[in-house]
């Protein structure tokens, strides 16, 4: 929970108007600036745009309102985002990416890989929300999944191979309705909000891909990342990356850096819904992945350059954020 862009209300205004709503009045009762709805660069608060949500698909008697926002958002005018889900490697890639720079940076939630909830060993789950201990408004639910669903199959051009949906509350709407939007059953009053996908999904490749453009637009997206609302995870984020590999990356040299204490830092962090030790992770996974795809450094090499102390514990690292082994990373990339 904490603040989000404004770009988390994309299409709002005109679905509210379609509908027959004051926009600038629905928002300002939430607490949200009227500047939010057309700007990407106004913070927002997450709880906010959740109550607005709710509030603007019970005045509207629109009990389908979140997915009809994800409906309107045009998947082709994510800018930067649509370039690097284009040129991903794969999709475990292009699912990283989503995660990191549009449904955590626009909206507060997470997407994981998960065990399939139904216990199918020919399946996993791609799980939306927030953590499990925190539960999510349904509006937002259905229309941040909905998104997930519609830019995989943007990604995919077409069908990505969706068994079923899992959705953690009762039908907003009618199944059908439900069903009609997502091409696929959906359950309701599941643990979760989860989309059941083939187990290989997060290894099939997109085809010809251009490393460049991907770059390119990856590199403008770190720069912009956890800036609105967030400019100390931001700041972290910039000289963790710059010093991996260059000698021990820790709070207090960070803290030191940036002219305050490691408990100010520390507090800081937490406000914005992070902490230091994430972000060190998050930069030495992005890293290790590009040494593994693009260099033929070899594993101690690579270890040593994410600030690591040797292969095996980069090994350990890896099961947690691949669920594989880094010489299968590599090869992965190889073969694609």
């Amino acid at each position: 929970m904490g603040w989000v862009s404004s770009a988390t209300l994309g299409e709002v205004r005109s679905t509210i108007e379609q509908l027959g709503g004051d926009a600038e009045a629905m928002v300002c009762r939430a607490g949200i600036p009227a500047a939010a709805l057309d700007g990407d660069e106004v913070p927002v608060r997450d709880t906010a745009v959740a109550a607005m949500l709710e509030a603007a698909a019970r005045e509207l008697h629109c009990p389908d309102f979140g997915m009809r926002v994800a409906l309107r958002q045009d998947l082709g005018h994510l800018g930067p985002l649509a370039v690097a889900l284009r040129n991903a490697p794969t999709a475990a890639d292009a699912l990283g990416y989503t995660a990191k720079y549009w449904i955590k940076g626009a909206a507060g939630f997470t997407l994981t890989q998960v065990p399939d909830p139904l216990k199918s060993n020919i399946t996993i789950g791609l799980r939306f929300g927030y953590p499990e201990f925190l539960q999510a408004a349904p509006q937002s639910i259905d229309r941040g999944l909905l998104f997930v669903h519609r830019a995989m199959t943007y990604l995919f051009h077409g069908g990505y191979g969706l068994r079923t949906v899992e959705l953690p509350h009762p039908p907003l709407a009618s199944r059908a309705r439900y069903e009609e939007l997502f091409g696929a059953q959906v359950n309701f009053d599941r643990p979760g909000a989860v989309l059941r996908v083939p187990a290989d999904l997060p290894h099939r490749t997109f085809g010809e891909s251009d490393q460049l453009s991907r770059d390119l637009a990856l590199f403008y997206l770190d720069s912009q990342v956890s800036t609105v609302g967030h400019p100390i995870t931001g700041r972290v984020s910039v000289i963790v990356r710059h010093s991996l590999g260059t000698g021990p990356t820790t709070m207090a040299g960070v803290a030191g850096l940036l002219a305050m204490s490691p408990r100010t830092l520390q507090r800081q962090l937490a406000d914005e819904g992070t902490t230091f030790s994430d972000v060190l992770d998050t930069a030495r996974r992005d890293r290790a992945q590009t040494l593994l795809s693009q260099s033929d450094l070899t594993m101690a090499q690579v270890a040593a350059s994410i600030g690591l102390h040797s292969s095996a514990t980069l090994s350990r690292y890896a099961q947690r954020w691949w669920r594989t082994t880094p010489s299968a990373v590599r090869r992965r990339t190889n073969d694609g």
